[in-house]
Order: structure tokens, then sequence, then C-alpha cells
């Protein structure tokens, strides 16, 4: 049984991802460790799975450091010298994703995609999410924007209820329009993407890990 330091156990992606590894034992996972930002580490670990706040994030990944554990986190709006830092890491396996969603992740190529098919066309984004957010454009809105060099400020956004997530791109002619999709029903979609991508990563060697990396293994898994 492989150990979890969950790091933002108490906020909704925390929840969610606690509540699948315990009812879900075929994993062979428990959250042995489960922490808040500021708070100190007690107990063992064999991976750090962090869904918190820049700060926290921060705070967790030297603990992975200290403690040459793999190191995943989905926490979004982190620091450019943090995301250096990440790069750099050659002791541990280091994952990051500012959406660990592997359906996301193919969403965001299709778009970019379509940005480069459709060049001459007008294009727009919106996302929603719910109240809580507190990035605005969310992380996954600036990966679809930079996939189409569409400037952040131009991304429209709502923030209600207790929407999940949905992101649509537009690319609009003065003879057709094209509109792309995704709309998240379920906190669950990412939680088991992101239990799915740290059993992975704990299988890695040392070095930078991203959506990208994982998506291909994926794919060469399903060609078998």
């Amino acid at each position: 049984m492989k150990k979890v330091l969950l790091n933002g156990a108490e906020g909704k992606m925390g929840k969610a991802i606690t509540r699948l590894i315990e009812t879900n034992p075929q994993w062979g996972l428990s959250v042995a460790v489960k922490r808040e930002s500021g708070q100190k580490v007690i107990g063992d670990f064999d991976i750090v799975i962090d869904f918190s706040t820049p700060q926290g994030a921060q705070e967790a990944f030297t603990i992975a450091h200290k403690h040459r554990r793999p190191f995943l986190t989905g926490t979004t709006n982190l620091p450019e010298t943090f995301l250096f830092q990440m790069q750099a890491e050659e002791k541990i396996p280091v994952f990051y994703a500012p959406n660990v969603s592997l359906s996301v992740y193919f969403f965001t190529e299709l778009v970019r995609l379509a940005g480069k098919m459709f060049p001459q066309y007008s294009a727009a984004l919106h996302e929603i999410h719910h109240i809580h957010k507190k990035d605005a454009p969310s992380g996954t809105a600036k990966t679809l924007a930079d996939g189409i060099g569409l400037p952040y400020e131009a991304v429209t956004y709502e923030r209600t209820g207790e929407t999940v997530g949905t992101h649509t791109a537009k690319f609009v002619s003065p003879f057709d329009e094209i509109t792309l999709t995704h709309e998240a029903k379920n906190r669950d979609l990412f939680a088991e993407s992101a239990i799915q991508v740290a059993l992975w990563l704990m299988k890695r060697e040392s070095g930078f890990y991203t959506m990208s990396d994982y998506a291909k293994f994926k794919l060469k898994e399903k060609r078998k």
C-alpha cells in the first residue's frame, strides 16, 4: 500500500481525492498524511499530491524534495520562479498541470489545432467556474489562450454557483462559426485523473513531467 501525503486535504479537490482513494482499494493507495499550509508533517509517505495555494504548493514541494518523494501539483496561479524551480528538478519526479484531467488536455489540443487550421478566423474564449474560484482567468483558460495566441485580457469569464468548470472556444468567420466546449460535470473527473497520474508518476525517473508526457504514455498503452 503506497502512502499519500495530501496537501490541501480539506479543500474540495483534497476531499474528493480522499474519498476516491478510500473507496477504491484496488489502487493500492492510502491517504496517510493530511496537511494544510504551515503545518508540520508527521508520518511517512511515498508521494506528495498538492491541491492547495501557491504558497502551500511551494511548501509541499520543499517537503517532497527533502524526503526524496515524487511531487504532483495541480495548484494554479503559481509564481514563475517556482515553475522554473520545478522544471529544473533532477532529484525527484515532479508533475505539474493547471488541469490534471486527461480529457481537458485533449480538448486543449483540439482547440490549439483549430487555431492553427483556421488562423484567419476570429477567436474567442469564455470560461465559467464556481464562485469560490480565486484566479480569473483560470489556469486552464490561460493554457487554452496560449495555444491560440489569445491575450489573457481577451478571455471572458463568469463565477457562478457551484459550477465545476466549463470552457468554450469559438472561431468565427464571415461564413461560419466553430464552437468547441468542454464541461466538467463533477469534480471527480479531476480527482480520479490526479490519482491515476500519481500512480504513474511513482514509476517515473527523476525529472519534470506534464500532461503531455502522461498523454503520450496513455496513447502507447492504448495501442498495446
